[in-house]
């Protein structure tokens, strides 16, 4: 299939530095063989999205909320995405479900709300440090894909090893295939064809310098990449790999 390399800018930049960001990854986007998708901090969304507009490039969210409007003070529902341009939204990141306490059943239902708006959710799983040298990588993986996505699923799993995010560390390429073959087959036997569909990101520190074996691996059917995606040169480099 073909490959998404997708940029997770987190919580960085100001309104000129997201604009000149876009713009730069605009401009060096021509004649890829790959989807790009970027996702901006919240503020920076429709200025993102309007930039992008006509290229074959999607914007998406970092989160959303379950509940599509109510007294949630801060929160931002999957219908605002939508309005302001977004066309995916990342769920269930680790350092979302770190920071703010969320657990697969909340997972679940903001994909269920996504889905509902026709957002495509990007729903992350993946192991700690202590769970992978427990030798407990693969179930965790596997309870995470069992109770974060709902029966009407159809959306892009990333896989990030919670120890290798923002850290340089990634996991062995053999490390690597076999979790995400993991997930395929756990997609597979729930959802059938469109399991074997589905793409399957790797995110945990790509960057220029591995992501050509990383994304030359079975079932590795794109990034989503962190830091790097605040480079339009290295986002772009990693995006040229996948091609």
């Amino acid at each position: 299939m073909r490959p998404l390399i997708a940029g997770n800018w987190k919580m960085h930049g100001t309104l000129r530095e997201a604009a000149s960001l876009a713009e730069a990854v605009r401009a060096g986007a021509a004649g890829l063989s790959v989807d790009l998708l970027v996702c901006p901090p919240f503020p920076y969304i429709h200025l993102v999205a309007a930039a992008m507009l006509g290229q074959p490039m999607a914007v998406g969210a970092q989160d959303c909320h379950a509940a599509a409007k109510g007294a949630h003070t801060g929160d931002i529902s999957a219908p605002m995405l939508r309005d302001v341009g977004a066309t995916h939204v990342i769920l269930g990141h680790s350092e979302r479900r770190a920071d703010h306490g969320e657990t697969d059943a909340a997972v679940r239902a903001k994909a269920e709300a996504a889905l509902a708006v026709g957002l495509v959710p990007v729903v992350c799983v993946g192991e700690t440090e202590a769970q992978r040298l427990a030798g407990e990588a693969e179930a965790v993986v596997r309870r995470q894909l069992a109770e974060s996505l709902p029966d009407s699923f159809a959306g892009i799993i990333a896989y990030e090893p919670v120890w290798a995010i923002g850290t340089g560390r990634t996991p062995t390429e053999a490390d690597i295939a076999a979790i995400h073959a993991t997930i395929r087959e756990a997609l597979v036997a729930r959802f059938g064809a469109s399991g074997q569909a589905t793409r399957i990101l790797y995110g945990g520190s790509m960057k220029p310098g591995n992501a050509k074996a990383i994304l030359a691996l079975p079932h590795v059917d794109g990034g989503l990449v962190g830091g790097a995606s605040l480079v339009a040169a290295d986002f772009l480099a990693i995006a040229q790999a996948a091609g």
